[in-house]
């Protein structure tokens, strides 16, 4: 997988299309000249929690004992659920928290922007390749730069795309993501089985 495949691969986990509505909910209540501070700030926060997990979450799988394999079916799993929620979102989309106030960490940067199926995928590519973290360094940067764009801008692009266009867009991702993860579950358990195989 080269940079650009994996920068797509994460822009369509972390969905900042299908993340318009719910964000544009949760800062409703924030005063109009704090919105793009405060969304500046969980952007980072989120940057700063993916990049932690690109390079610590193979300590994680370790002191777990988790196989390259299992992570690999695993994220498959997760984002087949993500896109499913992608395809049929509930009543106020596919993931969206009451918040009072103003936001802080949670729910903007964790988990909208940096959700556990985006987290699971840095570790799986650091886990296949772990030589290679400046590929899935730029995938990242290029991802995360792609979503903060369209976010600081849900506004202008709520008013111009319409409602209907950006439900329809999401759900082409979610398609997309859809391929993705059972393809990522498949060699997930193809590798689990060559594993079993070979110590037998």
């Amino acid at each position: 997988m080269d940079v650009f495949s994996a920068a797509l691969l994460l822009f369509l986990v972390i969905d900042p299309i299908g993340n318009i509505p719910p964000f544009l909910s949760i800062l409703e209540n924030v005063p109009a000249e704090r919105r793009r501070k405060v969304l500046s700030r969980e952007l980072l926060i989120a940057l700063a929690t993916l990049i932690l997990f690109l390079f610590f979450g193979k300590y994680i799988l370790t002191a777990l004992q988790i196989s390259q394999a299992s992570l690999g079916a695993a994220g498959g799993i997760i984002l087949f659920l993500i896109a499913l929620r992608m395809i049929f979102p509930g009543p106020k989309g596919a993931m969206v928290e009451e918040v009072d106030g103003e936001p802080f960490i949670v729910p903007l940067a964790i988990p909208l922007i940096a959700g556990p199926a985006a987290m699971a995928t840095l570790m799986l590519l650091m886990a296949r390749d772990p030589a290679d973290w400046p590929r899935w360094l730029g995938a990242l940067l290029l991802a995360w730069s792609a979503s903060s764009m369209i976010l600081l801008l849900a506004s202008q692009l709520a008013r111009w795309l319409g409602k209907r266009t950006i439900t329809a867009i999401e759900r082409l991702m979610g398609l997309l993501l859809t391929a993705v993860a059972v393809e990522m579950l498949i060699n997930g358990i193809g590798q689990a089985y060559r594993t079993a195989v070979q110590g037998q």
